[in-house]
């Protein structure tokens, strides 16, 4: 599922598959995305690439036109990979770089940048 907050420009995706579960964050003011693995206790952040991510007005249209039409291509799918390294708690300076919402999603957890 996917709940877009156009007012605090963030959008959460709640993956719900088992084992592959998953909950992400897009936060767009703070310019960083969030991704806590279930199965792996663990969070990964990275920082919004415009050139890679699609805008928070544009994610909607994306995530209806892809519901509507499963058959149509998109040259606009979102991949990442992480490539996970070093972890470390987050710090308080972590927070407010990375926002409320990340800090809500990754507290206690390592995180991997």
């Amino acid at each position: 599922t996917m709940t877009i907050h156009s007012e605090e420009h963030i959008v959460d995706v709640h993956v719900r598959s088992g084992v592959y579960s998953s909950d992400t964050i897009f936060d767009y003011s703070h310019g960083y995305i969030a991704t806590r693995l279930f199965s792996r206790n663990a969070c990964f952040i990275m920082k919004i690439k415009k050139e890679l991510i699609p805008e928070l007005r544009e994610i909607g249209r994306l995530a209806f036109e892809r519901e509507t039409m499963k058959d149509m291509y998109s040259p606009n799918n979102v991949w990442a990979q992480f490539q996970p390294g070093t972890s470390r708690l987050g710090r308080f300076k972590d927070w407010i770089l990375y926002g409320k919402s990340i800090e809500n999603l990754c507290t206690g957890l390592p995180l991997y940048q």
